[in-house]
């Protein structure tokens, strides 16, 4: 199945009627606002309340840094932007501008007339300036930053009033292996509907992008899987190789058992690939991913609770290259050697703590304050949430990041699936060997499970 859906059609009535009205409500400060669509609304919360952007800006800032990237992301950049040039005339005689971003949101490039490249010269957009959702709010570039899929961005739907008279939608192009974004090609037109093509034309230009890339993260699944094979051949500890976002290639029949995966098959293709249910694990890869691209000799440990222990196991963590590029790393249990991975990060800059957390039901946006969210839970692909309106499907795709907005806010994970709030617990009932359940207040009285792991985390919140 492709990755890349079909942009929903765009209205040519841009600045007025319901939406209009809607923004106009929502910015100053009201949250009901039923007649946006889930995407828009979600990405006007993140404005407010995360990025605190000034609705009122009329430009985009300058992009204030030269942003690290791979050679991998140059090449992604030099194809999408020979895609964007294909169609740049068809768009330019439409009015309409066609734009390549990389991973910040800064403008690397753009095609179109010179009629309406001068008109968006007016709001900086253009190469060198910075359109990224925390710079200038809902856009279809830096919104296909935040949202996996096309996004397409009408009139009244741009969070800064000055950019209401444009149409716009972007696309990104995705790391296949971590799903961070590389780069966004978007379509933008003034005071008018974007063209017919321009679903297509996006769509064309990720799926061709991102070819190369996908056949490149195989090709390093098997070097992975080789990698591993030749190391087991020299330690009798359990051992598995990883790729760059932790995600499990091959386990050998020990390391199996700790990760939860199946045992001694390959999983080359990056669809595939197994994420174990070990937060820890994953934190650790994506710190090395880190670390090695910064210094290919670091090697580290840690400890992590591997599947199904009630004890800490230690790790050891080695990164792998291939032709001078990181593609991985092999994880040996036991092992202790190398620098320590820190538990936690600190955060670079101090948080906003979430006045809402925001859900969906159906096709509307619903902001609930926290102390009416009882617990949180990650169900196949969704995190939903237990609330006095009933369960709601949450906006964030992830419970980790969840936990991670949460953690100041009264919240605390209980088990790899469930974060709860600490002050909506009415009772603990213990089990006969000792394990806890958390039974939540309602009428419902539903119960949580607490993981051996976290338990103790749990009695110290509770002063048990």
């Amino acid at each position: 199945m492709s990755d890349v859906h079909r942009l929903e059609p765009v209205s040519a009535n841009l600045g007025g009627g319901a939406v209009l009205a809607a923004w106009e409500r929502f910015v100053q400060g009201e949250d009901h606002v039923p007649d946006v669509r889930p995407l828009v609304a979600i990405s006007w919360h993140r404005c407010r309340e995360q990025y605190r952007v000034d609705p009122h800006l009329t430009r985009a800032p300058v992009a204030v840094a030269e942003p690290d990237h791979t050679p991998e992301h140059d090449v992604v950049f030099a194809e999408l932007g020979f895609r964007a040039a294909s169609v740049a005339h068809e768009v330019g005689c439409l009015g309409g501008v066609v734009t390549v971003t990389d991973a910040t949101g800064r403008i690397l490039a753009e095609w179109g007339d010179q009629a309406t490249l001068a008109r968006a010269g007016g709001s900086n957009l253009a190469p060198w300036f910075c359109w990224s959702e925390c710079a200038v709010g809902t856009n279809g570039m830096g919104t296909a930053l935040e949202a996996h899929g096309p996004v397409p961005i009408r009139g009244a739907e741009h969070w800064c009033q000055a950019f209401h008279d444009w149409v716009c939608a972007g696309v990104a192009v995705r790391d296949v292996v971590t799903k961070d974004p590389i780069a966004v090609m978007s379509i933008c037109c003034w005071r008018s509907p974007l063209p017919a093509s321009a679903s297509g034309w996006l769509a064309n230009a990720v799926t061709m992008t991102q070819y190369p890339l996908k056949r490149r993260a195989r090709d390093s699944g098997a070097e992975l899987v080789a990698a591993c094979t030749q190391a087991r051949a020299h330690t009798g500890a359990p051992i598995a190789a990883v790729d760059t976002a932790g995600k499990v290639v091959i386990a050998d029949a020990m390391a199996s058992v700790l990760l939860g995966v199946p045992a001694c098959t390959p999983a080359v293709d990056p669809t595939l690939r197994w994420k174990p249910g070990l937060p820890e694990l994953i934190a650790a890869a994506r710190y090395a991913t880190g670390q090695a691209a910064d210094n290919p000799d670091w090697v580290g440990s840690t400890q992590i609770f591997a599947h199904l222990a009630d004890e800490p196991t230690s790790i050891g963590i080695r990164p792998v290259f291939s032709s001078g590029r990181l593609i991985g790393h092999l994880v040996s249990f036991g092992a202790s050697d190398g620098a320590q991975v820190p538990q936690v990060e600190a955060p670079a800059h101090p948080r906003v703590l979430p006045r809402r957390l925001v859900a969906v039901r159906d096709n509307r946006l619903v902001l609930l304050r926290l102390p009416e969210v009882s617990f949180a839970e990650s169900r196949g692909n969704d995190v939903w949430l237990s609330t006095d309106q009933g369960r709601l499907r949450a906006a964030s795709v992830s419970l980790d990041k969840l936990d991670g907005e949460l953690a100041d806010a009264g919240f605390l994970r209980v088990h790899r699936r469930y974060v709860v709030n600490l002050g909506r617990i009415r009772e603990i009932e213990r089990g006969l060997k000792g394990e806890l359940s958390l039974v939540m207040d309602g009428r419902t009285k539903e119960m949580v499970p607490v993981s051996r792991r976290n338990a103790p985390a749990v009695r110290r919140a509770l002063d048990l």
